[in-house]
């Protein structure tokens, strides 16, 4: 293969921020790896989202325990992406919370995803003999959810299909301040390998009536500003236009993936190739945008062997 499969060749060890975003409330970021926010309350602390392995999630506890020493009740899950929720275990939570949907996802289609994962981002599954299995949560919802750290207020919200068709957000009302996972990114590369194209800018829309002075996306820098938000939100949902549109116009003529694929390439790569995993996201966003113009709702599960087959027809 002319590129390296995926990430399997940054092997680079990224630098961890450990940011305050609003009071108590902060974001574990690594120059485009996956990020976990952390909300701190009267009485516990919740996580949301939980990272590849528990060892990496270790790292997370470790700072956290710079900041307090409450224990962690909650683990959220924004969505079933291993990379998101195979390390759960190593925060020690009582509750693990996700949508009705991400659940019945992770059961559909979690261990294919687990193996998926694992072979794209070598680096980020570090100990990979940790995980003792599937993350399965334990409380999940339809719609929304409050819980309640002591006082402090936190509603999850399931806005609409985006990044995957169970995403959740966490919103702290009393500071203003929204955890998207991956349903926004910041100058990094949406992966869109299990994404709803159609439906993604509506969620955005409804991300941003919250009128958040803070955001902690699924990668890419926190954003502390009502202004920083917007801007995130707008790379967003034009990233998201700028991977749909040419696969539209291609299978719209009856035109091919790889036809799809270089039209894309012509859009996109002098406006994102310098965003984290955008390469290594490019031929999986294109096999979905591509199968949603041809009418496919729900995403074709990805395996480890489905995976090197399209980056070999793709990026080969």
């Amino acid at each position: 293969m002319a590129k390296g499969f995926a990430s399997t060749t940054d092997l680079a060890e990224k630098k961890i921020s450990f940011d305050e975003v609003g009071p108590g409330l902060y974001a574990f970021t690594a120059e485009g790896d996956p990020n976990t926010g952390v909300i701190i309350g009267d009485e516990s602390a919740m996580v949301i989202d939980a990272q590849a392995t528990p060892v990496a999630a270790r790292r997370v506890v470790e700072l956290i325990r710079g900041v307090t020493d409450k224990p962690i009740s909650h683990v959220v899950l924004s969505h079933y992406h291993a990379v998101r929720v195979l390390g759960a275990s190593g925060f020690g939570a009582p509750n693990i919370v996700a949508s009705t949907k991400c659940r019945a996802m992770i059961n559909e289609r979690g261990a294919e995803d687990w193996a998926s994962e694992q072979q794209r981002f070598p680096r980020l599954f570090k100990n990979p003999e940790t995980i003792p299995g599937l993350t399965w949560p334990n409380l999940t919802f339809d719609g929304a959810m409050t819980i309640y750290l002591g006082k402090r207020r936190v509603d999850l919200m399931h806005l609409g299909r985006a990044h995957t068709a169970g995403d959740i957000v966490a919103w702290v009302a009393d500071s203003q301040v929204m955890f998207s996972g991956d349903d926004a990114e910041y100058k990094s590369a949406c992966y869109c390998g299990d994404a709803h194209y159609g439906d993604w800018p509506a969620t955005l829309d409804r991300m941003a009536a919250f009128d958040p002075v803070a955001l902690v996306p699924g990668r890419g820098a926190a954003l502390v500003s009502r202004a920083k938000v917007q801007e995130g939100l707008a790379l967003t949902r034009q990233f998201l236009v700028d991977h749909f549109r040419p696969s539209v116009a291609i299978a719209a003529r009856g035109g091919s993936l790889k036809e799809a694929f270089q039209a894309t390439r012509d859009v996109c790569d002098a406006k994102y190739r310098d965003y984290a995993i955008y390469e290594h996201c490019l031929p999986f966003n294109v096999a979905r945008a591509y199968d949603e113009a041809l009418g496919i709702d729900t995403p074709r599960i990805w395996t480890a062997e489905r995976d090197l087959a399209m980056w070999s027809a793709l990026q080969g």
